[in-house]
């Protein structure tokens, strides 16, 4: 699986490519992937702005509070 820095060059890469009217990407292994399309290419971006988005959600937020009322000095 890619990691969150991979995904976000990658989707940063194809919305690079959208605007200047590139269908054809290459990867840092070589391998190309040709759009036939706008819309292929559209669909491209936003499954990867649905990853980014997934591997953000599956990061914690959460906070856990561990409280006492202190010793007890008797």
């Amino acid at each position: 699986m890619a990691s969150l820095a991979d995904l976000v060059k990658w989707r940063d890469a194809l919305v690079e490519a959208r605007l200047s009217g590139v269908r054809e990407l290459q990867d840092q292994n070589g391998e190309s992937v040709r759009y036939g399309t706008d819309s292929e290419l559209a669909r491209a971006i936003a499954a990867a702005d649905r990853e980014i988005a997934a591997m953000g959600r599956r990061t914690s937020n959460a906070f856990t509070f561990k409280t006492s009322k202190g010793l007890d000095h008797a």
